[in-house]
């Protein structure tokens, strides 16, 4: 039976982002986890995580992100591993946020002047300690804009979730809208609470850099 459009359903969707801010959460945190051995891998000074790293990167970055969610939800149901959508979207999306956020962080650690790296070569510092105490804390930096921008479009990325079967703010639009068939509002609704979530990182983002490029011109 077709409803109309009304405060519950506008509500429906309002909730419905939790499920698309708890998996933004779990893959950017995640992600950045694996981020970072990604990046610390590809300026390493072995060769072998150096390749190992530029060919993780070039899978997750060369295909899109539907296929991942597809190979990762179908792929280890055929295999036997019973996964819920939940599951495999939060492990699809750390896989790709660990591939984008490693070569973002990458291109900000090869950002520091080289100086300071061979000034920390002439201390003793070992790889370790060379990353830690003088070349990460200037590198993130120059990442956190960068960053805070990955973060936004993570969060619009979600949305493909849907695909399959998680039901989060855009699965969710598209629950409602089957059952009162008002695409419009139901998707200006929808579009309007994604906006919501993203403007504010966008602005965020769009600071820190002006803040950064400020500080560089000192």
């Amino acid at each position: 039976m077709i409803r109309p459009f009304g405060w519950n359903e506008f509500w429906i969707i309002v909730f419905a982002a939790q499920w698309t801010i708890a998996l933004s959460a779990i893959a950017f945190a995640g992600g950045g986890l694996g981020g970072l051995f990604i990046a610390l891998a590809r300026v390493s000074d072995v060769k072998w995580p150096r390749r190992l790293a530029t060919g993780f990167i070039r899978v997750f970055q060369g295909t899109p992100l539907l296929m991942q969610l597809f190979l990762v939800f179908f792929g280890l149901n055929i295999f036997g591993f019973g996964i819920n959508p939940w599951i495999a979207a939060a492990i699809a999306l750390t896989l790709h946020a660990s591939a984008f956020l490693g070569e973002i962080w990458r291109g900000c650690i090869e950002a520091v002047p080289s100086g300071q790296r061979e000034a920390a070569t002439a201390l003793g510092l070992r790889y370790y300690n060379r990353m830690r105490y003088v070349i990460l804390p200037q590198a993130s930096r120059v990442a956190v804009a960068p960053t805070v921008g990955f973060l936004v479009q993570l969060i619009k990325g979600t949305s493909l979730a849907a695909i399959i079967g998680f039901t989060e703010l855009t699965r969710q639009g598209q629950i409602i809208n089957n059952a009162t068939f008002s695409p419009f509002l139901v998707f200006s609704t929808v579009a309007a609470v994604y906006f919501v979530l993203c403007w504010p990182l966008s602005v965020l983002a769009r600071r820190m850099e002006l803040r950064f490029s400020r500080a560089t011109t000192r």
